[in-house]
Formats: C-alpha cells, structure tokens, sequence
C-alpha cells in the first residue's frame, strides 16, 4: 500500500483550501460549503475595503485643501508680537492649547494695530506670532494648513476602515443564522433516522 506524503507547506495550503471548502470532503454539507464561500466573500470585502477607504480619505484631504486654499487666498498674515504674557502657564482644560492676549503689528504703510489673538498658552510678552486679516483688517481664525487636511483625510479613512470591519463581521454572523437553522434541522432528520437503529444495537 503506498501513501502520498506531502510537504509541510502543501499540507498547510491543501488544509487552508479544505476550512474554506474547496477540497474534496464528503462530510461537508452544502450549507458548511455556503458558509465557507461566505466568509471568503467577507474576507474579500474587508481586504477591498482597505484601498476603498484610502481612495475616500484622500478626496476627502483634496476638497478640505480645495476649501482651506481659497480661505487661505482671502487671508492676509502678518508677523505681530504679544503685548503681554498669556493669563495661564498650563491649560485651563484638557486640550486647551491657546489662550487670548493682545497683539500687536505694523501695516504695510507703518501705522500700528492691535487687537486680541489665539498665542500658545506660555507664550510672553514681546513674543513673533502669526495672525490673519480678512479684508477689513480684522484677526480672524487661522487657516487650515495642508498638513491638517491630509491628517483629516487620513483620519476618515481610518474611521472607514476601522468601523467597516466591525459591519462585516456583524454581517456574516446574522447571514450564518439561517444556515446554522438549516444545519440543525438536518441533524434532526437524521438523528431521528439513526436513533432506532443504535438504540436497538444497544439493546
């Protein structure tokens, strides 16, 4: 009698093969086989899922960088410098990173300005900020810079992924269900088939 050995790595893939239901295994139901083919697909779309997400986080970095250089392009920055030191040392409250102090800067024709900006908590007196005017002159929120739209892009892509998986798997353990019903029925059907003839090879 001869017998087929198989190298480490076939045996692995011709198991691989088998869990999804490719092989040949008279034991396997149709419903086992549904299943197997089922997961594959959920596993196909989670992998697809990922250039998907990365395809939707960069429109999503190329219309906020759309939105952020034409804000950008209304703006003017000039270069002032803080008047006083900023009222607290630490933050106020978690994640607070700015704080407001007046400012100061010259226009382009020398005349002084002041008004109250956002500085880093910290910051001292006689301290180089960026400010932006809008067109009256008046210190407005800065911009968006490129950097924070890539990060939002990659953010939402991320978001995607990460609760897109999640949906997958939901999805594959309630389209089980049904087949798992089947499975329990069939095993009814024979379990009342086999049950006689063991109970009478018992007696």
């Amino acid at each position: 009698m001869s017998t087929t050995q198989h190298h480490p790595t076939e045996l692995r893939a011709v198991m691989f093969l088998r869990r999804f239901g490719l092989g040949h295994n008279r034991l396997r139901r149709a419903s086992d086989r549904a299943e197997s083919f089922l997961l594959l697909a959920v596993m196909f779309a989670g992998l697809l899922l990922v250039p998907v997400a990365a395809a939707v986080g960069t429109s999503i970095a190329h219309s906020f960088e759309q939105t952020a250089a034409q804000r950008r392009a209304e703006l003017t920055s000039v270069q002032a410098h803080t008047l006083e030191d900023t009222a607290v040392a630490v933050p106020a409250a978690p994640g607070q990173l700015a704080t407001r102090v007046r400012v100061g800067w010259d226009d382009e024709y020398g005349f002084p300005h002041e008004a109250w900006a956002n500085v880093v908590i910290g910051s001292k007196a006689g301290s180089t900020v960026t400010v932006w005017l809008d067109r009256t002159g008046a210190v407005v929120p800065a911009p968006r810079q490129p950097a924070d739209s890539q990060a939002l892009g990659a953010g939402a892509g991320l978001v995607m992924v990460m609760v897109g998986w999640p949906l997958l798997w939901v999805a594959f353990r309630l389209l089980r269900l049904p087949l798992d019903r089947r499975r329990a029925r069939a095993w009814e059907r024979e379990w009342a088939e086999i049950a006689p003839r063991w109970k009478k090879s018992q007696s």
